[in-house]
C-alpha cells in the first residue's frame, strides 16, 4: 500500500515520502480501516517537525507514518471483534498515549474496534475526517470543562484554526454569546459561523479591553497566561489549549505549565482540555455536523501524494479550519 513515511525531524517537505510498505492487519479486537480521508492535526507537524525539542525525547522519526484521524470503510475484522462487519463505514482516531507511527497518513490502517464508531449517512469521508480531533475537542471545551449555554459569554482565541472554528459553532449552538480572535482575513469566516463579534489580534489586544468573559478558551497562547485572566469575569475559567508556534526546546510549554500554576495556586479557575476520544464526544459531534447545526470548516483538501505539502501547510498555522487528505475512490 501507498504510505507517507518520515524520514527525520525536520521541514515536512524535506522529511516526508510517499513510498509502498506492507498492509498492517489487523491483530484480536482490531479493525483494519481502508481510510477515504484523514486530516492534520497539531500533534502531527509537532511529531514531524520535532518541536518543542524536548518532544524528541518521545516521538520516534524514523520510519514513522504519522496521522490519527480515521474516515473509511471497513476492510478486516480482527478476532473477537463485533458490532462492525466489512464494508461499514466508520470513523474514529488512533490518536493515544504517545505520537503514532503506524498512522492514517496511508491507505490503510489498524485501530482498535473502540475507537471507532459509525459514519452517519449524511457525513462525507472528508466532513467525517475534519471533525474528528477537532471537533473532539472543541466539544470537549465548550460543552464538557466548561458548559457553555444561554446567557454566558465566551471568548475563543485563535477562534479561525481547526479546534476554533468548532468551538465558536457549539458554543454558538449551546446558546452563548462568543466572542471570536483572528486575524483580519478571517473576520468574515468566524462571524459566519456565528460569532456575535470578531476581534482582529493584529489592531485589538482583548486583554486589554473592558470586555470581561464567562470563559476564555485560548488556542494560541499569543499573551501571557497573568494577562489573559484580566479578562475573565468573576468566576470565569481559562481554558490554556496550545503549545504555541514559536518552536525552540519548550515552545508554548512553559506558558501552559505557567497558567497551570497560576491555577493551582488559586488566582484563577484553569482548566485543562483533554479532547481525547470517548464514543460519546465523537457522536456527539457526529450528530451536529450531520443535523447541519455544525459545519466543518475545510481550509484545503490534498491527495495523500501531496500529504507533506498538506503538513507543511500546518505548520505554517495559516490554515482556516481544517486541512484534510483523502485517499480516493
Amino acid at each position: 500500500m501507498k504510505a507517507v513515511v518520515q524520514d527525520r525531524f525536520g521541514p515536512p517537505e524535506q522529511v516526508l515520502r510517499v513510498t509502498d510498505v506492507d498492509r498492517p492487519e489487523p491483530g484480536p479486537g482490531e479493525v483494519l480501516v481502508r481510510l477515504r480521508a484523514t486530516s492534520v492535526n497539531t500533534p502531527d507537524w509537532i511529531a514531524v517537525a520535532g518541536v518543542p525539542y524536548v518532544l524528541r525525547l518521545s516521538a520516534r522519526a524514523k520510519g514513522a507514518v504519522r496521522g490519527t484521524d480515521v474516515a473509511g470503510t471497513v476492510e478486516a475484522l480482527g478476532a473477537g471483534v463485533s458490532g462492525f462487519a466489512v464494508g461499514d463505514a466508520v470513523i474514529g482516531t488512533k490518536w493515544g498515549s504517545g505520537f503514532p507511527t503506524a498512522g492514517t497518513f496511508a491507505e490503510y490502517t489498524v485501530t482498535r474496534a473502540d475507537r471507532l464508531i459509525p459514519k452517519p449517512e449524511g457525513i462525507g469521508f472528508a466532513d467525517a475526517a475534519a471533525s474528528v480531533m477537532s471537533g473532539m475537542t472543541a466539544h470537549a471545551a465548550v460543552a464538557e470543562v466548561f458548559a457553555a449555554g444561554p446567557g454566558q459569554r465566551i471568548l475563543v482565541n485563535g477562534a479561525s484554526g481547526g479546534v476554533g472554528t468548532f468551538a465558536v459553532q457549539i458554543a454558538r449552538h449551546r446558546g452563548a454569546e462568543v466572542t471570536a480572535v483572528c486575524g483580519p482575513a478571517n473576520l468574515d469566516l468566524v462571524r459566519g459561523l456565528g460569532a456575535a463579534r470578531a476581534i482582529d489580534y493584529t489592531a485589538t489586544d482583548f486583554t486589554a479591553g473592558p470586555d470581561r468573559y464567562d470563559a476564555i478558551l485560548d488556542n494560541v497562547l499569543n499573551h501571557p497566561p497573568r494577562r489573559v485572566l484580566r479578562a475573565l469575569a468573576s468566576g470565569g475559567v481559562y481554558l490554556p489549549n496550545s503549545i504555541g508556534n514559536s518552536g525552540g526546546l519548550l515552545a508554548g510549554l512553559a506558558k501552559m505549565a505557567g497558567a497551570t500554576l497560576l491555577g493551582a495556586a488559586g488566582r484563577a479557575d484553569v482548566r485543562s482540555v483533554d479532547g481525547g476520544f470517548t464514543p460519546e464526544r465523537l457522536t456527539a459531534v457526529a450528530d451536529l455536523v450531520a443535523s447541519g447545526a455544525v459545519r466543518p470548516v475545510i481550509d484545503r483538501t490534498y491527495p495523500l501524494e501531496e500529504t507533506p505539502a498538506a503538513v507543511a501547510r500546518m505548520y505554517s498555522h495559516r490554515a482556516r479550519g481544517n486541512i484534510v487528505i483523502t485517499m480516493g475512490e
